[in-house]
């Protein structure tokens, strides 16, 4: 009995120390500071910037889908021993951030996931969004500043144990994108919008596809999620190889796969659906020249 007594104490304080140590380096991982040099744009707008802002928000790198079809902040995830994803009202009403920031404080928040201190924004996906061009970030703050006030209190996102043992583990990057992206030195090269796989591509990194499907788009266990949630589609031609371009159009306009089954309602369909017919065949015409991967590799 002595040494049972005696090894239940040593697992105690060696889950006591374990736990010490992941709250104590998540915490600092996520409260360093990030100095960005990076250009700023200048924000014009005019009623064609506003409307180009509210098509990339919506349509294209879906800031309602976290922040509210209104942009006045809502619970968009409760992961629950993980944590709660909240995101801030993005309006001047009530409760909103965007009085207390400037368009460069914007600008950096969007492409760098820091605030106006330099601290990491928790659960901002800028891994897609640090490329996006001038053009279309200032785009999307002009949207922002013109969009409807909305009353609402923006709220604080919960990282609770589970979820700080995963991001220190390496399997919830989300948690922290800002460590994962360029601050200066960058240079952006942005297509001439069109049909284009060149278009494609920089159409599926600010739209986030690779946060899901993965960097090589082979698809699989999304990081974060628990190991019952659905895997992610294999966009590569390994896995939608044989589809047309009708097939792809039906699937991002209709949630459907060619055989006429749905696809899971996490994919994000009601905004896709909303591309333009040059945008959903620029990144059908991209995603014809990834190679090919195993499914899950990520």
């Amino acid at each position: 009995m002595r040494f049972l007594r005696r090894a239940l104490v040593g697992a105690v304080v060696l889950l006591a120390l374990s736990a010490g140590v992941v709250f104590a380096l998540s915490s600092y991982r996520l409260s360093r500071t990030f100095t960005i040099r990076d250009s700023i744009p200048a924000i014009v707008s005019d009623s064609a910037t506003i409307a180009r802002g509210r098509h990339l928000a919506i349509a294209v790198s879906k800031c309602v889908d976290c922040h509210g079809s209104d942009l006045g902040g809502q619970l968009a995830i409760d992961a629950g021993p993980i944590g709660q994803l909240v995101a801030p009202n993005l309006t001047s009403g009530k409760g909103g951030v965007l009085p207390s920031l400037s368009d460069a404080d914007l600008v950096r928040a969007i492409r760098h996931g820091v605030r106006p201190d330099g601290t990491p924004i928790r659960f901002m996906p800028v891994t897609g969004f640090n490329r996006m061009s001038d053009e279309d970030v200032a785009a999307i703050v002009a949207y922002l500043r013109a969009a409807p006030p909305v009353d609402r209190a923006s709220g604080a996102s919960v990282v609770r144990p589970l979820g700080r043992l995963l991001y220190v583990a390496g399997q919830l990057p989300l948690m922290n994108e800002a460590e994962l992206v360029p601050h200066e030195g960058i240079t952006r090269t942005t297509p001439a919008p069109g049909p284009t796989a060149e278009y494609g591509d920089y159409l599926v990194t600010i739209g986030g596809c690779t946060g899901c499907h993965g960097a090589g788009l082979s698809g699989g266990h999304v990081p974060g999620t628990p190991p019952a949630f659905k895997p992610a589609a294999n966009l590569t031609p390994t896995g939608i190889g044989q589809w047309s371009e009708g097939d792809f159009f039906k699937a991002l306009r209709e949630g459907k796969r060619p055989d006429g089954t749905s696809i899971d309602p996490f994919m994000p369909v009601k905004y896709t659906a909303l591309m333009t017919d040059d945008e959903i065949r620029a990144i059908f015409a991209y995603l014809r020249t990834v190679p090919p991967r195993e499914t899950g590799t990520r």
